[in-house]
């Protein structure tokens, strides 16, 4: 079949954009009649990771964020700008049409060519996090199809064509890598080495689909301030794809695909903190980044998947930050994939109704954190850090909600205490609490929303991902 392509900047400028130097569009529009494959830019290259496991190397000899002058030890909160109340949303035009069929307003509207690339140290640090995270996962989908077998997948219930699936879901990574490289240009970070806390099928699915969820949250707690606007909107294109791994991943658990009506955004300095414990080491000259890194949240009785009764667990998880569960004092009869009740099985499935639910409001959420001061990420080269000397309050970040619930029985010398789950709806029908999401501690209950939530990074001593549901 002969095909009618319109060739426009996209194409051409990712190829061209690997360079330093801004690279305005100026190709022309071409107009092709032809059965012949378009040439395709070259993906940037890819190896295969040997080497995994934790960062056994000589200690580093940088240690700690990218760093330059800092202003102030937080940012001043400004009441809403003079302006932002006064379009009257009456449903009726107020400004003349700059075209036909088009309203007035909008950002980058202008006819102006758009130069993807990044435009400040902002948009360079939130893509190079955003490149980092699809490495990791590039290497974390193929290091699964080569660690375990087909029958210890099949065991579970993820066939040969599920399989398959994994194995294109890393190869999107490839573009993904890609798109994030030509916009960061030739210092862009590169592929690392890294350490799973898995040892085992479920365990493995469940550490990929909670990464999943915080490279898909960081992105959106960002995406919208990005000072470039092309960037912004080819990141867009990649990370709706990452929001439908997650949802594989979940499925893959034998888990209710999407509970949640909203997913949250996270702050850059959350999804590092996620990230860099599972990074063993890089290049020595590899691209720094200014994020702060947290201490780990270990939740002692984070709710685990794999069992029939997922509430009900003691000390179940690979470690703190993921939280990933594990299924390492779990027998037989106690997993769901070994359910025959079809009202409690967990194997994987387009969806799972299972009728005993992961966590609920009221539940006793038994916490212990570390201490800062921990080396962690690449070489052993970032340092946990914290404002914080006693945390008072769980900040529970789910859908548009930052929910707090006060901290009780603290033990600042134990580093352990206990919160009650709260009792929160999002809408009418809608819990907020549910889902793979995080929880904080934190100093004091600072009113923060979705857009401005970085605003509460000064007053968090710890962080995790929460099982929900």
């Amino acid at each position: 079949m002969q095909t009618i392509a319109r060739i426009l900047c996209a194409v051409e400028l990712l190829s061209l954009l690997g360079s330093s130097q801004a690279v305005p569009f100026v190709s022309e529009a071409q107009t092709t009649v032809s059965s012949q494959e378009t040439p395709a830019p070259t993906a940037v290259p890819v190896t295969n990771v040997t080497s995994h496991g934790p960062f056994t190397g000589p200690s580093p000899t940088t240690t700690g964020a990218l760093s330059t002058t800092v202003v102030a030890p937080s940012i001043p909160a400004l009441p809403p700008a003079q302006d932002a109340f006064e379009y009257p949303a009456d449903g009726k035009l107020h400004g003349p049409q700059p075209a036909p069929y088009t309203p007035n307003g909008g950002i980058g509207t202008n006819g102006s060519a758009p130069v993807y690339r990044v435009q400040s140290d902002f948009d360079y640090q939130s893509l190079s996090l955003a490149l980092y995270h699809e490495w990791i996962e590039l290497d974390l989908f193929h290091w699964g199809l080569a660690t375990f077998s087909d029958d210890e997948f099949d065991a579970y219930g993820i066939n040969a064509e599920d399989r398959f699936l994994l194995q294109h879901m890393a190869d999107q990574e490839i573009g993904h890598a890609t798109v994030l490289s030509n916009m960061l240009g030739p210092q862009a970070p590169v592929q690392c080495t890294y350490s799973y806390p898995v040892s085992n099928v479920r365990e493995y699915i469940d550490f990929n689909q909670k990464l999943t969820r915080w490279s898909e949250a960081g992105v959106y707690g960002f995406l919208s301030h990005l000072n470039s606007g092309p960037a912004a909107q080819l990141l867009l294109q990649s990370i709706t794809v990452e929001a439908r791994q997650q949802l594989i991943f979940r499925q893959f658990g034998g888990q209710f695909p999407m509970p949640e009506w909203h997913t949250p955004g996270i702050p850059q300095s959350w999804a590092w903190t996620l990230l860099a414990p599972y990074i063993s080491s890089c290049p020595h000259n590899q691209t720094r980044l200014v994020w702060q890194n947290f201490p780990a949240l270990h939740i002692l009785n984070q709710p685990n998947p794999a069992r029939i009764n997922g509430s009900d667990v003691w000390n179940e998880t690979t470690g703190g930050w993921a939280n990933t569960l594990s299924t390492a004092n779990i027998s037989s009869s106690e997993l769901c994939v070994n359910a025959t009740d079809k009202s409690l099985d967990c194997g994987a499935a387009i969806s799972q109704n299972r009728s005993i639910p992961l966590s609920y409001p009221g539940r006793q959420v038994f916490l212990k954190w570390d201490a800062p001061g921990q080396l962690v990420g690449p070489n052993n080269s970032y340092v946990t850090a914290t404002n914080v000397v006693e945390p008072k309050f769980a900040a529970w970040v789910s859908q548009l909600n930052v929910t707090y619930s006060p901290l009780l029985n603290v033990s600042t010398s134990d580093k352990t205490a206990y919160t009650i789950q709260p009792n929160v709806s999002t809408w009418a029908g809608d819990p907020a609490i549910n889902g793979t999401m995080f929880l904080a501690l934190t100093d004091m209950d600072l009113f923060v929303t979705p857009y401005n939530l970085t605003m509460i990074n000064p007053h968090v001593g710890a962080l995790a991902v929460y099982q929900a549901g």
